[in-house]
């Protein structure tokens, strides 16, 4: 159900606690997809905004192990150029129950958002799944920046780039805000096919 969709992803976004409501029905199909979650775990998510990424991230997985998908969750944060960080919560070939659940209640702010290195590694491990589309959403509030350098126009331009070469290897790469009124995202996603989903 699309509409309920929208309604879940805009009372995350409003810090409501969402309704596991999607399906009006299930309908069986041959699919062959493979989606990776890229999760910002920087600083700013904080308070509201984290718990809101964790009950997405639950109702996500939950979706789709229904439909039968594979899919992978990695969070990312990070600090300088030699310490970009990727945290397992789900791999592709592994099964959702509670060791996944569990993974997902421990995500916790951690620190920057140097974003272009994972987008690109997650990238990679999408082109070596088996899933004939692959997707690669990253869930953020769209203000990549390090402590060094990595930050303004550089940092967006790079995240821009990741995500543009994602598009050319045959990776259909979508970018979810976490806030209402994300930063950069419109700059980051802006020309050459970046899927930006919003729902304001």
């Amino acid at each position: 159900d699309l509409d309920a969709l929208i309604e879940l992803l805009g009372d995350i976004r409003a810090g409501l606690t969402p309704s596991d409501r999607l399906y009006t029905r299930l309908l069986r199909d041959e699919r062959d997809i493979s989606v990776m979650f890229l999760v910002d775990m920087s600083n700013s998510t904080q308070g509201w905004v984290g718990v809101a990424l964790k009950e997405a991230l639950v109702l996500l997985a939950e979706a789709l192990e229904v439909v039968g998908d594979r899919y992978g969750i990695y969070g990312f944060s990070g600090m300088r150029r030699s310490r970009s960080e990727l945290f397992h919560i789900k791999h592709p070939e592994e099964s959702y129950g509670t060791v996944v659940q569990q993974r997902i209640a421990a995500v916790m702010p951690k620190e920057y958002t140097r974003m272009g290195p994972p987008i690109r590694h997650l990238t990679k491990k999408l082109l070596e799944s088996q899933g004939k589309i692959r997707l690669l959403v990253v869930i953020s509030d769209g203000k990549p920046e390090d402590y060094d350098d990595y930050k303004g126009q550089y940092a967006i331009e790079d995240t821009r780039k990741a995500l543009l070469e994602a598009k050319g290897a045959g990776v259909f790469p979508f970018v979810l805000p976490s806030i209402s009124r994300p930063m950069n995202t419109w700059r980051i996603c802006s020309g050459g096919g970046i899927i930006f989903l919003s729902m304001t």
